[in-house]
């Protein structure tokens, strides 16, 4: 199950997010405790993450293309700090 606990790597992805995209709309899922003792899992309870995000800077992109500016917008968390992360990214007139 999805929790809304709101530790300091969802906060900062929520921050990134905000200041580098202006979401109308934007939901940081923490997912890790559905993925304890997988791979990745790195017993921080901050590994895996849905991000719901709906902004008019995605107009014109691809989906692969709202993808690579969310993954952008998150920079070294994910290289670092990040397991896996599901995007599902909307322009506002989409919803």
């Amino acid at each position: 199950m999805a929790t809304s606990f709101t530790g300091p790597v969802a906060a900062e992805i929520e921050k990134r997010l905000r200041e580098a995209l202006a979401p109308t709309r934007l939901q940081v899922i923490n997912d890790s405790d559905k993925h304890r003792g997988h791979a990745g899992h790195d017993g921080s309870g901050e590994s895996h993450f849905t991000v719901e995000i709906e902004s008019a800077r995605f107009a014109g992109l691809s989906r692969v293309g709202r993808q690579r500016a969310v993954y952008s917008a998150l920079g070294d968390l994910m290289r670092h700090r990040v397991h896996a992360l599901a995007i599902r990214a909307e322009v506002p007139t989409e919803t």
